[in-house]
């Protein structure tokens, strides 16, 4: 999956995929509102899973979860 980050694409694994959509569905399942416009039609088609309502804020990248990466620190020689 590929996110857009200010001018650059930034790309998740899949861990980092599964853990930013984790966190997303359990915010909208404790009652966080929608990033996304979504009907009535295409709520009850995913039947209201906040997973799929997650699912679809990332695909349009609106989440609003950032990645942390570590970077490599230099052996001294």
């Amino acid at each position: 999956m590929i996110a857009k980050k200010s001018n650059e694409e930034m790309q998740y694994t899949k861990y980092e995929t599964a853990r930013m959509l984790g966190g997303r569905a359990l915010q909208i399942a404790m009652g966080a509102p929608f990033l996304i416009k979504l009907n009535k039609k295409e709520l009850e088609d995913i039947q209201f899973n906040p997973v799929k309502i997650a699912k679809l804020e990332f695909e349009k990248g609106v989440l609003p979860i950032t990645v942390k990466r570590p970077l490599p620190e230099k052996k001294k020689s």
